[in-house]
């Protein structure tokens, strides 16, 4: 199970917020690329970035934050950005500053040739976001719920050739409630590409029961606020997943 530290640019600093809204933001810290130091040295595999005024304003916004994090993390682990990708310039210009994945969200679920185009020109680096609230899709920043279920677009995107699907209950995010479980399970059993869960992460038992059904297909969780705010030790956190995987 991989444990992904999310870091989440707004204005150029790290925050977090509740369920989406840029209204209730908490500021973690003022330098992106200290802060992905911090979870290099913690142990972390991946980090996942999150543009978040670049997904309010369908493109980029932080790109000096992220390549001075790209900087930082050099070829050591690879890092996967999402938030305001909306053409194939962008993607084609992150992936050469050295991403290792770009992530698709309401880009794809509105204009999925977009999705098909990405996939077929950058194929190995297409992440889809598909961000749901009782299993419809949400897009343009949480703020417009769809009439799309979830795992139909999920296995029309796997058609496409994308390399995995992060799902988050945005019901959940950023409130510590714990992951659903239940709903990240049913997605990853429809489908053979890896589901990362996402929103709500809150402690250690949350990543007792993702390792239990890794076998399903959930490959990794991503990590917000439960490790800014101490409720889950990142590196304690890594290790159980790694023991469970070994028991």
């Amino acid at each position: 199970m991989l444990l992904i530290p999310a870091i989440d640019l707004k204005d150029g600093k790290c925050v977090r917020l509740q369920q989406g809204d840029m209204d209730v933001v908490t500021t973690f810290g003022d330098d992106p690329a200290a802060m992905a130091q911090r979870w290099l040295d913690a142990g972390a595999r991946r980090l996942h970035l999150v543009d978040l005024n670049g997904a309010f304003a369908g493109k980029p916004v932080n790109e000096g934050a992220v390549k001075s994090i790209l900087r930082v993390v050099g070829d050591k682990i690879p890092v996967q950005l999402g938030g305001g990708l909306r053409d194939l310039d962008t993607i084609e210009r992150y992936l050469d500053d050295g991403l290792s994945y770009v992530i698709i969200g309401t880009a794809a679920v509105k204009s999925p040739g977009f999705l098909k185009d990405a996939c077929s020109a950058f194929g190995g680096h297409i992440i889809v976001g598909l961000d749901a609230k009782d299993g419809k899709v949400a897009t343009d920043g949480w703020s417009k719920l769809t009439g799309h279920e979830v795992v139909d677009l999920a296995k029309k995107f796997e058609d496409y050739g994308v390399e995995g699907v992060i799902y988050t209950d945005i019901g959940r995010d950023g409130m510590l409630t714990g992951i659903n479980i239940d709903a990240t399970v049913k997605l990853a059993r429809a489908l053979t590409i890896p589901v990362f869960a996402s929103g709500g992460l809150s402690n250690i038992a949350d990543i007792e029961r993702l390792c239990a059904v890794e076998s399903e297909g959930v490959e990794g969780v991503i990590c917000g606020r439960s490790i800014y705010t101490g409720a889950l030790d990142f590196t304690a956190a890594q290790q159980r997943a790694d023991e469970l995987a070994q028991a």
